[in-house]
């Protein structure tokens, strides 16, 4: 029997068929929230983002191109380990691990934004000269918060064990010490607003090595364009400006693997969800060199 007009696949992208072996990107959701400290919901954030992106033209007129034929395959959820954050953090090592033994691209679709942590850690124990470039309103370098080394303010002071190359951008909300001791590694908005996009992707190529993991924490972005988060933050990115200067940044360096964080979906509101998932799509798009 031939059904009409039936949904997507549930898959990123909704796309009709995935290949394991030939995908270039592997995408791993993560419905994992444990440590926020404000409003919750990022564990239904990638359930979100994979249902509005069945609804999206896989062309892209900016990409010239259906990006989503270039190998992407999306995984099962992972299911979170509510131990504690450390054990779920080792769960997602564990994870990207595999991704990487098998040469693949990881995306990590959060949940909250822990979930670099795993990512990062596996990069890690792979390669010793990288960077981490991160978006984000918050600079998360706490070493600690609410009794955990875990916590989602904390992912850049782990990262910061793993590499001392880190670099944020779009910061406008940090604690004093960390503001005094990662000043120097830290472009505010507050600066970013005199710069043009090209010269906010060319500090952010300078002061990165060539292979780069991303960590994009979708309140980087407006409130105006991304309510839909756990901590927003006035006077944010914007979705153009964001998305320029990955594009910049991507054509110079090595991918290693990207994550996107902390959509907190709000009720009858989608919007914030579709931006998140054509947020993603441009990225994978960026990333398809010479493809």
């Amino acid at each position: 029997m031939q059904i009409l007009n039936a949904m997507p696949k549930y898959n990123l992208f909704g796309l009709e068929s995935q290949d394991y072996e030939s995908a270039r990107i592997v995408v791993l959701p993560i419905p994992y929230e444990a440590t926020l400290s404000y409003k919750s919901g990022a564990k239904d954030g990638p359930h979100a983002i994979i249902e509005a992106s069945r609804n999206m033209e896989l062309y892209n007129e900016e990409l010239g191109k259906d990006a989503s034929r270039m190998g992407i395959y999306t995984l099962d959820e992972l299911a979170p380990d509510y131990s504690s954050p450390e054990n779920m953090v080792k769960r997602i090592e564990r994870e990207v691990s595999l991704i990487l033994e098998d040469k693949k691209l990881p995306f990590l679709i959060g949940g909250e934004h822990t979930v670099s942590v795993g990512a990062i850690n596996a990069i890690g124990k792979k390669e010793k000269d990288f960077s981490v470039l991160h978006f984000d309103a918050h600079s998360d370098s706490r070493d600690e918060f609410m009794g955990t080394k875990y916590s989602h303010a904390c992912i850049m002071a782990r990262a910061r064990e793993i590499t001392k190359s880190c670099y944020s951008i779009g910061v406008r909300s940090v604690d004093e010490d960390s503001a005094k001791r990662y000043g120097k590694e830290i472009l505010y908005m507050k600066d970013m607003r005199g710069m043009s996009n090209v010269e906010i992707a060319r500090k952010a190529i300078e002061m990165t090595k060539k292979k780069v993991y991303i960590t994009l924490d979708l309140d980087a972005l407006d409130p105006s364009e991304m309510p839909s988060v756990g901590t927003p933050e006035p006077d944010g990115m914007r979705f153009s400006q964001l998305s320029d200067i990955l594009k910049l940044v991507i054509k110079e360096k090595d991918i290693l693997g990207i994550d996107m964080t902390e959509l907190s979906p709000l009720p009858s509101l989608s919007y914030p969800n579709y931006t998140a998932a054509k947020l993603a799509y441009l990225i994978i798009g960026y990333t398809m060199k010479g493809a």
